[in-house]
C-alpha cells in the first residue's frame, strides 16, 4: 500500500521577542536602584517630619541619625547586597543568554518601549551601563540590507527622531498612500509600485537619496548626542561605497537640535562630513524649547517650597538630562554645564544660528492643532508639545531668532506633533523643497 506523500517540512521565521533572555540583568540592576531611591526619598519624608520635632539632622542632608539611620542603612546594605549577588550570577549565564538572544527578531512594540524608556531616564541608564541604554547607531532599514554599490547613491538622507522614539516609528505609522500621493504630486516620475510610507522612502523614490536612519538615547544631553553624531557621520561619509556628493537631513522634533548641535561640532572640528551638507528640513522642532518642560521645571519648585514636600522633589527631578534641554532647547555643553538643570533660572543659551545660510538650505515645518493662526493658539496650543514661534525658530530677542527664508517656513493646521512624522502634505513639501536643487 503507498504512503501518502509526507508534506514539505515549513521553517517558520523567528517571532520578534518583547522580552529577551539577556533583559533579565539589566531589569535587575534597575530595580535595585529603585529600592534605593525609595529607601532615600522615605529616609528624606522621615526627617523632615523629625526635624520639626527638633530631631538633629543625620550626618548628611535628608539622612537620619541613631537606631532610625542605622535601620535605613541596613536597608540600603541589604539591596545593594542582593543586587550585586544577582548581578553576578546572571553575568554568569550571559553567554546563555547571548546565544538565545542572537537569532531573535526585533520587535516594534519591544523597541518603542526602550525608546520611551532612555527618553525618561537613559542618562542614568548610560551612566550606570545599564544594557538598556540606547548606544546611537546610524543604520538602513530593514537593517539586514547590506550596502553595496548597487543598493546605494552618493546622496544620503539622515532620518533623526525625537524624545522617547526610535528609528523603526519613521516607517510605522503612516499608510501607504501617503508617499505615493507626495510623489504623484512632484515633477519626479512615481515608482511603479505604492511607498510603504516614511519620508525617506519618498525622497528615496522620487530624488534618488539613500535613506539612513538614526536611532539614539533620548535622555542624554542634546550635545552629547550632537558631538557623537558628527563622529558618526564622519565614519559614515568615509566608509560609504560610492563617492558622497549630497548630504540631507529630516528632523523630527529633539532631532532637529541634535542635528544642530552636530553641525556646530562639526565646524569647531572641520569635520570632514560637514562640506557635504546641503539641505535640513526641521519638522516640528522646539528650537526655543517647550512649555511642558518649563512646566516641569515649576514642579520642581512647588515641591521644593516646604520641608514635608521636598523629598517628593526627587520625583520629578527623575526626567533626564535629554528632557531638561528642551525647557529652552540647549544644544552646546556651555547651555548645561555648570548649571543646575532643576533650579528655575532664565534662558542663559550661547546663541547658534542656522548653519552656513549661503550654501546650506535650511527649512522648517511647523504645526498647529488651530484651523487658523491667533495669538493664543500659536502661543499655548501649537501641535501639543511645540509652540508654532519656537518650531519656526521666531524669539522676542533679535539675537536668538533663526532666520528661516519666508519661502522656506511651512505652517500644516488641524495638525498634531506626531503627525508630521508621516503627513501627505510634509512629504510632498519636502519633495518640492530638496528637489529644487536637483
Amino acid at each position: 500500500m503507498d504512503r501518502p506523500p509526507e508534506k514539505p517540512v515549513q521553517l517558520k521565521a523567528a517571532r520578534p521577542r518583547h522580552l529577551r533572555a539577556a533583559d533579565a540583568a539589566a531589569i535587575a540592576h534597575l530595580a535595585t536602584q529603585a529600592t534605593l531611591g525609595i529607601a532615600n526619598m522615605a529616609e528624606g519624608v522621615h526627617q523632615s517630619v523629625l526635624g520639626t520635632l527638633g530631631v538633629r539632622q543625620g550626618p548628611s542632608p535628608g539622612k537620619t541619625s541613631g537606631i532610625t539611620g542605622l535601620v535605613y542603612s541596613a536597608v540600603r546594605g541589604a539591596t545593594q547586597l542582593a543586587g550585586r549577588g544577582v548581578t553576578a550570577a546572571l553575568a554568569k549565564l550571559q553567554p546563555l543568554f547571548d546565544a538565545a538572544d542572537h537569532t531573535a527578531a526585533e520587535s516594534p512594540q519591544r523597541e518603542a518601549v526602550l525608546a520611551a524608556l532612555n527618553g525618561v531616564i537613559g542618562d542614568r541608564l548610560a551612566a550606570s551601563g545599564n544594557p538598556l541604554a540606547t548606544p546611537m547607531r546610524l543604520r538602513r532599514l530593514p537593517e539586514s540590507a547590506e550596502i553595496g554599490e548597487t543598493a546605494v547613491t552618493g546622496k544620503i538622507l539622515l532620518l533623526a527622531h525625537g524624545l522617547c522614539m526610535n528609528d523603526l516609528q519613521w516607517k510605522l505609522a503612516p499608510p501607504a498612500s501617503a508617499a505615493q500621493s507626495a510623489l504623484s504630486a512632484s515633477s519626479a516620475s512615481p515608482p511603479s509600485s505604492p511607498a510603504p510610507g516614511d519620508h525617506g522612502t519618498a525622497l528615496a523614490q522620487a530624488l534618488g537619496y539613500t535613506p539612513v536612519y538614526l536611532r539614539y538615547n533620548t535622555g542624554l544631553h542634546t550635545s552629547q548626542n550632537g558631538r557623537e553624531l558628527s563622529r558618526q557621520l564622519a565614519q559614515l561619509v568615509a566608509d560609504w561605497p560610492v563617492p558622497v556628493t549630497e548630504l540631507s537631513v529630516v528632523a523630527h522634533s529633539m532631532g532637529g537640535l541634535l542635528v544642530r548641535s552636530a553641525v556646530h561640532c562639526a565646524t569647531e572640528e572641520q569635520a570632514a562630513w560637514l562640506p557635504h551638507l546641503k539641505n535640513i528640513a526641521f519638522l516640528g522642532t522646539p528650537h526655543h524649547g517647550a512649555p511642558l518642560e518649563r512646566a516641569g521645571n515649576w514642579v520642581d519648585v512647588i515641591l521644593g517650597s516646604t520641608p514635608y514636600s521636598r523629598p517628593f522633589g526627587k520625583l520629578a527631578q527623575l526626567r533626564s538630562a535629554g528632557i531638561t534641554d528642551l525647557r529652552y532647547g540647549h544644544v552646546l555643553d556651555d547651555d548645561w554645564q555648570g548649571h543646575d538643570r532643576f533650579r528655575k533660572q532664565p534662558d542663559a543659551r550661547v546663541p547658534v544660528p542656522l548653519p552656513f545660510p549661503e550654501r546650506v538650505a535650511s527649512f522648517t515645518i511647523a504645526a498647529t492643532l488651530a484651523s487658523q493662526r491667533g495669538a493664543l493658539a500659536e502661543r499655548l496650543l501649537g501641535d501639543g508639545l511645540v509652540p508654532l514661534p519656537s518650531a519656526l525658530g521666531q524669539h522676542g530677542e533679535a539675537h536668538r531668532t533663526l532666520a528661516f527664508h519666508k519661502d522656506r517656513q511651512r505652517i500644516l493646521y488641524n495638525t498634531s506633533h506626531m503627525a508630521l512624522l508621516n503627513s501627505p502634505q510634509v512629504a510632498q513639501q519636502l519633495l518640492a523643497w530638496f528637489g529644487k536643487g536637483d
